[in-house]
């Protein structure tokens, strides 16, 4: 095999790009895949340490920065960062598209050190403002406060990583990024297994091991970069042209693509300062709600915004509006199901995947009550991901802006009318309630500036998936056994009678849908 970068310089000499729904279907089968290890990473860390103070530290410290991850890396950066290297890459040269990359590069990792350094020195003053109900209890409060100094590094390396991911999705190469994930929860078995007996507090290798994935996946996308001749030479540059409109997008795009990273947040402060163990309840209901948001809603939207950019450079308006009703069809047919199946299904997902070690019949339960509430809004949450890329396509950030803050408002206000009669659960709802309120102000905004336009077929397809998933619900309900018996199974009792009803009920739904007429063919688009 050549050792020579790929021409990055002529368009015509790249590979054609993949349709929309290969390269979905790509994403999101490298996304399944991380997420079922995270899964199991989860179970790990639930048969290790269960519910109790030493989790509910650890999950502050790693949310902390997973959250700056995602409201940073992944949502405001790549965001601004994907639609002008898109814009770049169709109307300049290679050597303007690989300065852009240097200057970036640098101007972004300077900035990371430096947030980096000052986190590290302040974890006390950080956990202190995420989990203030931890300040009544000094173990928790010392554990959450010592393991963010080696969690927070992450973020840096995995916005470094982000950084490189952007430019392999820019460049039509999403197996890679997708797949990078796999090594974090690889890391976090690895360190829970064998780094736990070695430490005077055992939680503490949980925090290591989030450092050593950080620099496992920022090492593993290098080599593909150099492929692209994309390797980046950093170079601190905050007048270069790129650089700047990349900082105008970024501001106002914090809060436009984050928000529901914000209600999450906002949650897990609320929690702290409920009973124990409902920081854990919350963790365990939204990694399972994540699991479609990840493997479908976040995919499509990847795939989406270097197409959807593109299409705006190329001034391809009806383009760029049929590839956003393509996603939010392609979000209906599978977001739909999901939410349905995780709300029918709660108590026994809990069961199935985190009832094990210090996890009791309890938790099972309380866990369930706010995955009920998140299913809510998981509908709103995928639509989310896959209409703000309209707005940030077309580099207009000061529309999800005013969306962003109101949503935020609406989502405080929800939480303090839902946590007294609901206390946890009422956390999550008030995150979906305010998820739809954000996504319905999304799609009435492109739909007013023209960037949707509805297609042809809407009505049909309506009542196909209704059909398709009344079906489904019916088939689920009848041969799901009762809660009881779900706790009192075994752990593999439970893993066959769930893979039972799972596969009866995407059967169920699948065949459905081909009696409805809907085909894969509808579904091709570029």
């Amino acid at each position: 095999m050549s050792s020579e970068p790929e021409n990055t310089s002529d368009p015509k000499s790249l590979p054609k790009a993949p349709g929309l729904l290969r390269s979905s279907g790509l994403v999101g089968a490298m996304t399944m895949l991380s997420r079922v290890l995270g899964l199991v990473r989860d179970m790990v860390i639930a048969r290790y340490f269960g519910a109790g103070a030493g989790a509910d530290a650890f999950f502050v410290a790693f949310k902390i920065p997973n959250f700056l991850r995602r409201l940073f890396a992944e949502g405001a950066f790549a965001q601004a960062f994907v639609p002008v290297l898109s814009s770049y890459r169709e109307t300049r040269p290679v050597s303007d598209v690989k300065r852009l990359v240097d200057a970036v590069a640098g101007s972004l990792g300077l900035v990371l050190l430096a947030v980096t350094l000052v986190a590290m020195l302040g974890s006390p003053v950080l956990t202190a403002i995420f989990a203030p109900g931890f300040l009544d209890d000094e173990v928790k409060f010392g554990l959450a406060s010592d393991m963010l100094r080696i969690t927070f590094p992450y973020l840096l390396l995995i916005s470094l990583t982000a950084f490189a991911g952007g430019i392999l999705n820019s460049y039509d190469r999403f197996a890679v990024p997708a797949f990078t994930p796999v090594l974090l929860n690889l890391a976090m078995i690895g360190a829970a297994i064998y780094l736990t007996p070695l430490m005077a507090e055992p939680v503490m290798a949980l925090a290591w091991g989030v450092f050593i994935a950080g620099a496992l996946q920022l090492f593993f996308q290098l080599p593909f970069l150099m492929r692209l001749g994309l390797l980046p030479r950093p170079r601190v540059d905050y007048r270069h042209e790129g650089v700047s409109r990349i900082l105008k997008l970024m501001a106002p795009a914090l809060f436009g693509v984050s928000v529901s990273q914000i209600n999450l947040l906002l949650d897990t402060v609320l929690a702290s300062f409920l009973q124990t163990g409902s920081v854990s309840w919350l963790y365990y209901s939204d990694r399972l709600s994540e699991l479609p948001l990840g493997v479908f809603g976040i995919a499509i939207a990847t795939v989406i915004l270097p197409s959807l950019s593109r299409k705006h450079a190329a001034d391809s308006a009806q383009q760029f509006a049929a590839t956003l009703d393509w996603a939010v069809r392609a979000v209906l047919l599978i977001g739909l199901p999901a939410a349905l199946a995780l709300a029918l299904l709660a108590e026994p997902l809990i069961a199935t995947l985190f009832h094990y070690g210090e996890v009791t019949d309890r938790d099972v339960v309380m866990s369930a009550r706010s995955l009920r509430a998140y299913s809510a809004g998981l509908l709103a949450f995928m639509l989310i991901k896959v209409l703000a890329p309209g707005f940030f396509a077309r580099q207009d950030t000061r529309t999800p802006v005013k969306i962003g803050v109101i949503a935020m408002v609406a989502n405080m206000v929800f939480n303090l009318i839902l946590v007294f009669p609901l206390a946890h659960a009422g956390l999550a709802l008030a995150t979906s309630l305010s998820a739809w309120l954000n996504g319905v102000l999304l799609w009435r905004g492109l739909r007013r500036e023209g960037a949707w336009q509805s297609q042809p077929g809407w009505p049909r397809f309506l009542v196909q998936i209704g059909l398709a998933n009344t079906a489904m619900a019916a088939g689920v309900l009848w041969f799901n056994p009762p809660v009881g018996q779900w706790l009192a199974a075994s752990g593999a009792e439970r893993a066959v009678d769930m893979a039972v009803v799972v596969a009866i009920g995407v059967g169920i739904y699948f065949l459905a849908l081909a009696l409805a007429g809907v085909r894969v063919r509808h579904f091709r688009h570029r």
